[in-house]
């Protein structure tokens, strides 16, 4: 299988010109049911199994699940923040070396799975409650210089949530778990 194809199995995030509202509700539930997702396709693998990376160089399943956490977290709290300040500039992170830390490297992943659960409980009981002046809200990314729509981050964490699963799922497709 191709190097891009294994990087970005559901192809790259395309930010949409607009954000109706059926694609914001399709966008809540793909990021209301990735934990779920992540429990039943991850149920009874062995501690060797998170540890395969899903493509060469690549994280393992362990990084991967502990960074979609880290990173889902991180999405929440920037919610937040949008909603309440205008136009707050976010603290950027490293994800790559946060998926280098002990705890990413050796934590049992169901403390990342119930971690994402809770999470995603709370965001997407957040999310529902947004109506369209909430979504036209932004938040300043420094890394980009750009003001983001919370519209437009609904939809990348979307995509996010697919694109990780992807890797896990197409790992455990190509190695005979399923």
């Amino acid at each position: 299988m191709e190097l891009e194809a294994l990087r970005y199995p559901i192809g790259r995030f395309k930010p949409s010109d607009s954000y109706p509202p059926e694609d914001v509700r399709t966008n809540i539930q793909i990021i209301s049911a990735l934990p779920s997702k992540f429990i039943n396709l991850l149920g009874g693998w062995s501690e060797e199994q998170y540890d395969t990376p899903y493509r060469p160089d690549g994280w393992t399943v362990r990084q991967l699940i502990h960074h979609v956490a880290d990173s889902h977290i991180n999405a929440y709290v920037r919610f937040r923040l949008a909603l309440t300040e205008d136009n707050p500039t976010i603290k950027p992170y490293k994800e790559d070396l946060w998926a280098e830390l002990p705890d990413a490297k050796t934590a049992s992943v169901d403390l990342s799975l119930q971690l994402m659960k809770n999470v995603h409980l709370r965001w997407v009981l957040l999310m529902n409650s947004m109506d369209a002046a909430d979504l036209a809200r932004t938040y300043h990314h420094p890394e980009t210089d750009r003001s983001i729509l919370l519209a437009e981050v609904m939809a990348l964490y979307a995509w996010h949530s697919e694109h990780h699963y992807q890797h896990a799922f197409t790992l455990a497709e190509r190695e005979g778990w399923r």
